[in-house]
């Protein structure tokens, strides 16, 4: 009887400590996934440094998840009402996530935030690098979303039905494997159902519609080495655009460029070294304070151990 009751009670210790060890960290079911915001400075040599000629840095993350090997190659990005944002990534997946302001209203942390891959119009995931490289990402005013691909170049409806998505009017233009369609925006001031899509290498911007075939806009101005790599509209018929370039001196530089109705660039913000950058993507707009704008700055980096995951915002006032 001694012997059976020590057993048990071994075999009692051994569960006890089973149950503890699986209980240690976090664990996620599904798509909730636990990201961890670093918070980082626009010049990390005066990590106080606010301004940046008329824009003001409002905050700055590096995000990395703790419980998922998902959140990276983040691509581009879209502000939603409640603080709530959206992006694509480099393999197929949807990031949805809200941002945490500080009583400032600067950025300080992310949560609720999920990552689910995206359909494809067979049903299922998008399978594959050459089917599910995600580039752009276009809210339309019925709620449908547009992700534009590289390595196969092409368009996605995602009715806001939830119905399956279908392939849609598309730039038709040679672009290279890995230099397409980079920028893709909603376009409202030519409808509802209208889009602007950018190539990245030649810096062409198109205007889509459901039932209207694209229509070449001209050429971004931009110098040879950089690529154009999101654009939105701003309110009044400007345009927001950003170009990016890399090469291994001076790595990383971007430029976030304002232009007017007329097509008058009005400002732009440079980040290069020393202050904060990586291989920025991803760029919205949404109303800021006393009329001003607050620019979201997403990077995508790469799935590198070298590169960062960076979310910057900068208020800008006209």
């Amino acid at each position: 009887m001694r012997r059976v009751l020590i057993a048990a009670l071994a075999l009692l210790a051994a569960a006890c400590a089973d149950r503890s060890v699986r209980a240690t960290g976090p664990v996620q079911m599904g798509p909730w996934v636990t990201v961890v915001a670093e918070p980082v400075a626009a010049d990390p040599t005066r990590p106080d440094r606010t301004e940046f000629g008329r824009f003001r840095y409002a905050g700055g993350l590096a995000l990395t998840a703790s419980d998922s090997n998902r959140l990276h190659g983040l691509s581009d990005i879209r502000a939603l009402p409640d603080n709530r944002i959206l992006g694509v990534t480099d393999e197929g997946d949807l990031f949805e996530a809200r941002l945490r302001l500080d009583a400032s209203g600067r950025l300080a942390g992310v949560d609720r935030a999920r990552i689910t891959p995206l359909q494809a119009p067979e049903g299922g995931p998008l399978g594959g690098k050459l089917e599910a490289d995600a580039e752009g990402l276009a809210l339309l005013k019925d709620g449908s979303r547009l992700v534009s691909f590289e390595q196969r170049h092409r368009i996605l409806l995602y009715p806001a039905d939830g119905r399956p998505p279908r392939q849609v009017n598309s730039p038709e233009a040679a672009f290279p494997p890995n230099g397409g369609l980079e920028a893709l925006s909603a376009d409202p001031a030519r409808g509802p159902d209208a889009w602007l899509a950018g190539g990245e290498e030649s810096g062409e911007l198109w205007t889509c519609a459901l039932r209207k075939p694209c229509q070449s806009l001209g050429t971004l101005p931009k110098p040879f080495e950089f690529g154009l790599v999101a654009v939105t509209p701003l309110p009044g018929g400007g345009l927001a655009y950003m170009i990016r370039a890399w090469d291994p001196l001076r790595g990383s530089r971007i430029a976030l460029i304002l232009r007017n109705a007329a097509g008058v660039e009005v400002d732009r913000l440079e980040l290069a070294r020393p202050l904060t950058t990586d291989n920025f993507e991803g760029v919205d707009v949404l109303p800021g304070k006393d009329g001003g704008l607050r620019f979201l700055l997403a990077s995508d980096d790469n799935f590198s151990t070298e590169q960062r995951t960076l979310l910057l915002a900068f208020d800008w006032k006209p």
